[in-house]
């Protein structure tokens, strides 16, 4: 992660986003807060994680129950379980597709299907986990048809990045960038 600074520090970014989901949750809250200060001390003027990005999302919106639907296999799948309960969130379903490789290949209608079978009544949101999968034009669609948030990997890091930043996020349709 410093060197990763290191190597963008001569375009001068405002913040700099460790975007990778499971790369910041399997080390628990520990290392995903030793990923940012590594960051930090490495001369990034703002920092984050996509999974801190996550808690930070959930937290602005009130939400502490939610579904997660995700690419991984599934201890990746738990892994992220153990960090949200870790951060006191309630998980009420988590599913995966036992995927280990070429997950930007995932189709819309794929993802929005495990999205449709994760989420439950318990679940105040359902979150798309990894920023390598194709989410960005599902969101607005399955908030519509499930009538709750639907946070995604690369969203939710993009908002939280211009968050830090002062600038506003937007997105049609998207219930964390009306909030």
């Amino acid at each position: 992660a410093a060197q990763a600074v290191a190597d963008v520090s001569a375009v001068s970014p405002l913040v700099t986003a460790y975007a990778c989901t499971s790369g910041s949750f399997v080390g628990g809250a520990a290392g995903e807060e030793a990923l940012v200060a590594a960051m930090m001390a490495a001369g990034a003027p703002a920092a984050l994680t996509t999974s801190g990005a996550l808690l930070e999302a959930l937290r602005h919106m009130g939400i502490s129950r939610i579904a997660t639907a995700t690419p991984y296999t599934a201890d990746l799948t738990v892994g992220l379980t153990t960090y949200l309960a870790e951060a006191g969130m309630e998980v009420t379903a988590a599913t995966g597709l036992g995927l280990i490789s070429d997950i930007w290949t995932v189709p819309y209608d794929v993802t929005a299907q495990l999205v449709r079978d994760t989420d439950n009544d318990h679940a105040e949101a359902v979150f798309i986990s990894c920023t390598n999968m194709p989410t960005y034009d599902a969101i607005a669609q399955l908030e519509a048809e499930l009538h709750k948030p639907v946070l995604t990997a690369n969203q939710v890091t993009m908002w939280r990045a211009l968050n830090l930043i002062g600038r506003k996020a937007v997105g049609p349709g998207q219930q964390l960038m009306e909030r």
